[in-house]
């Protein structure tokens, strides 16, 4: 599989991180792209470096990315965390970075396209932009991790997330504990 990566500024560059490691596990063909914010508060919130990640990386500003036409197959894009500023302009179709020109290009072709929006507390302009974008396609999965698998520590906690994004991806991954009534 060929998945692109998109991380943003919005806090939980934790998902980013843990994903990134699951699709390389994986041997996924990786490409990764990340706000200027997001190279930051990657550096503050992991310690991690974006330029030392497996996979492709690109810079949010130069559109040379492979994944920014139509006629290169991308299997899917992922945005984590997705703020509620990428969000409103992927929904109104601003395609003014890199990234926000990927989730164009991955809405118009109808290829997979997963939202990981991670805010609180939110209102309508959120809400409405998240329908916009659900009825053009997306998957909207917001980073509100599970709790009855008893996670023990953080990352399992944001595996939690994980693995609902990795079931929309159709991949293996992550062991979890599926919900039994």
């Amino acid at each position: 599989m060929k998945i692109v990566v998109a991380v943003t500024g919005a806090s939980g560059a934790i998902y980013a991180k843990r994903l990134i490691d699951q699709l390389h596990q994986q041997k996924v063909d990786l490409s990764i792209v990340a706000s200027t914010n997001a190279r930051q508060i990657m550096q503050e919130e992991c310690g991690v470096d974006l330029n030392k990640c497996p996979g492709t990386l690109f810079d949010d500003k130069k559109f040379v990315a492979p994944f920014l036409s139509g006629s290169n197959i991308f299997d899917a894009m992922v945005v984590v965390p997705c703020s509620m500023g990428t969000l409103g302009r992927i929904a109104h179709g601003i395609s003014d970075s890199v990234i926000t020109r990927g989730a164009d290009v991955f809405l118009k072709e109808k290829r997979k396209l997963i939202l990981v929006p991670r805010e609180t507390p939110m209102h309508l302009i959120h809400f409405e932009n998240m329908a916009k974008l659900a009825q053009a396609g997306a998957d909207i999965i917001p980073a509100m991790p599970s709790f009855y698998s008893k996670p023990a520590s953080i990352e399992e906690l944001v595996d939690t997330v994980l693995a609902r994004i990795l079931d929309h991806l159709k991949l293996n991954g992550i062991e979890q504990r599926r919900w039994k009534p």
